[in-house]
C-alpha cells in the first residue's frame, strides 16, 4: 500500500487529531485516524447476526493510488449481510482470506483521502458507494460490461471492507454523487436494490423494457421491488406487483403500480410437480388461475412481456410459464431457494429468454442515480436503525419482520434528518 497518497491526507494529519474517534464524533475534515469502530464478523462466529456482529477497534484503511477513503455517514441493510454473518451458502472468508470481515454493501458518506491518481474527486465531496468493484485490466472492463469481469466482486461481501464502519476504502470508480435533497440515511439506502432493477429491466437488450409493456414483479414491496415498480412507471411501462400480505397492497400501488397480487390467493408454489402426473394437473390449473388474475389486470390474452425474478425456486415455475412469448425471465436471486424447477417445453415452444442478472456496471448504477439526484424516484426507505442496533436490523431482515421498501442504519451521522457534513459537525459537537 502507498503511504502518503495524498496532499489532503498528509496536511490534515499534520494540522492534528485524535487517533480513534467514538461513533458519531467528527473528525478535522481530512484527518485519518489510525483506528475505527467497525462491526466485524469472525469466521468462528458464523451465526444469527446477534452472534455474529461483534463491535472491534481496527486499523482504519488508508487508500491506495486509484482507491478513495470514505467516512461512512450511513449505510444501508441488504440480505448479503445476514449471509455473511451466517456465513451460507459460503463464508466470505473463503472469498477474500482476510481474519475479518466487515459488512455492509451500501453507504452515504464524505470523501476523507484520496489516492494520487484519483482525479474525479478531493476531500470533502459528498457521495453515495456503489457495490462492484473489478480490477479493470481486461477486455470486459475495457470496451464491454465490467460485470462480465473474471475480478468482478461485490464491495462488502465479496471483500472485507463494507460500510458497517466509520470509515471505508473503495475504488473511486464505486463513487457517485449524493442527491443533495435527500438525509445521509435516505442517501444510503437505495443503490444496492437500485441498481440491480435497473439493470434487470435496461440492461439485456433487446429485451430492455419498452413504453407500454407489461412487467410481473415479485416482492413488490420490498427493496428490489420498490424500486422496480418506480422504474417500470418512470419508462411509461405497468408493473403487475405480487405481495404475500394484504397490508402491504395500498403502499405498492402507491408506487404506481398498476394491479396488485396477493399470492396467498393461490397454490402454485414451490418446485414444480413431475409433468403429467395427477400433482402437475393440479399445479397447472392454479397456475392458469394465476395467469387468469394477470390477465384481468393485463387484458385478455396479454401476458406479461418481463418477469422481474428474485425469490427462485418458490416461484420460478410459475414465472416461466406466465410470461409471454418471445418475452423474457429476468432473475438476480434465489431468495426462496436455488433449485428451480420448470416446464422447459414452454420455454423452447414459446421461446422465452431465461436471463440472469447480477448487480450492475458504473454506467447502469450512474443512470439510477440520475434518476434520484432528479427527484424522480422515491428511496423508500422504510426504517432507520442507531449503531448499536445493526445485528438487530439484519435480524428483522432475515425473519422478514421489515418494513416494506429499504432499511438504513445510522454511523458517523448523529441524528436522523441530517443533510449536510456542517449539519453532523454542529450536532457532533452538541
Amino acid at each position: 500500500m502507498e503511504t502518503d497518497m495524498a496532499l489532503d491526507v498528509t496536511t490534515a494529519t499534520k494540522a492534528g487529531g485524535k487517533s480513534l474517534y467514538a461513533v458519531g464524533e467528527m473528525p478535522p475534515l481530512g484527518h485519518v485516524p489510525d483506528q475505527m469502530y467497525a462491526w466485524t464478523i469472525r469466521r468462528e462466529r458464523h451465526g444469527e447476526p446477534e452472534q455474529a456482529f461483534e463491535v472491534e477497534v481496527v486499523d482504519c484503511p488508508k487508500p491506495d493510488s486509484h482507491e478513495v477513503l470514505v467516512m461512512v455517514m450511513a449505510a444501508g441493510v441488504n440480505y448479503n449481510g445476514v449471509w455473511a454473518g451466517l456465513g451460507i451458502p459460503i463464508s466470505p472468508f473463503d472469498v477474500h482470506k482476510a481474519d475479518y470481515h466487515i459488512a455492509g454493501s451500501d453507504a452515504s458518506g464524505i470523501v476523507w483521502a484520496v489516492g494520487d491518481k484519483v482525479k474525479r474527486w478531493k476531500v470533502g465531496d459528498e457521495v453515495v458507494i456503489h457495490c462492484n468493484q473489478d480490477d479493470g485490466d481486461d477486455e470486459h472492463c475495457n470496451g464491454g460490461d465490467p460485470m462480465f469481469s473474471p475480478s468482478q466482486r461485490i464491495w462488502g461481501y465479496e471483500t472485507p471492507d463494507g460500510s458497517f464502519a466509520q470509515f471505508t476504502c473503495v475504488q473511486s470508480q464505486q463513487l457517485m454523487p449524493r442527491p443533495q435533497h435527500l438525509t445521509w440515511e435516505e442517501s444510503a439506502c437505495y443503490t444496492l436494490t437500485l441498481a440491480t432493477a435497473y439493470r434487470m429491466l435496461f440492461g439485456h437488450e433487446p429485451h430492455d423494457l419498452k413504453p407500454g409493456q407489461n412487467v410481473l414483479v415479485w416482492g413488490a414491496s420490498g427493496g428490489l421491488g420498490s424500486y422496480a415498480i418506480q422504474l417500470i412507471n418512470t419508462a411509461g411501462a405497468n408493473a403487475i406487483g405480487v405481495i404475500s400480505d394484504e397490508s402491504k397492497r395500498e403502499f405498492v400501488m402507491s408506487l404506481g403500480a398498476k394491479g396488485v397480487l396477493n399470492r396467498n390467493d393461490f397454490s402454485c408454489w414451490g418446485q414444480m410437480p413431475t409433468v403429467n402426473t395427477d400433482e402437475y394437473k393440479v399445479w397447472f390449473a392454479e397456475t392458469r388461475k394465476f395467469g387468469k388474475a394477470i390477465w384481468d389486470i393485463t387484458g385478455k390474452g396479454n401476458n406479461v412481456d418481463m418477469v422481474f425474478e428474485h425469490p427462485g425456486e418458490a416461484t420460478f415455475p410459475v414465472s416461466t410459464f406466465v410470461c409471454k412469448r418471445g418475452g423474457m425471465v429476468v432473475i438476480c436471486a434465489g431468495t426462496t431457494g436455488y433449485n428451480l424447477t420448470f416446464d422447459v417445453r414452454y420455454m423452447w415452444m414459446h421461446q422465452k429468454r431465461l436471463q440472469g442478472s447480477h448487480f450492475a456496471n458504473l454506467k447502469q448504477a450512474s443512470a439510477a442515480n440520475n434518476l434520484m439526484v432528479e427527484r424522480r424516484l422515491d428511496p423508500c426507505m422504510s426504517e432507520v436503525f442507531g449503531w448499536d442496533d445493526i445485528p438487530a436490523a439484519h435480524t428483522k431482515m432475515r425473519k422478514n419482520q421489515h418494513r416494506p421498501g429499504n432499511m438504513a442504519v445510522l454511523v458517523q451521522s448523529p441524528r436522523t434528518g441530517l443533510r449536510t457534513f456542517e449539519d453532523a459537525q454542529v450536532e457532533s459537537r452538541g
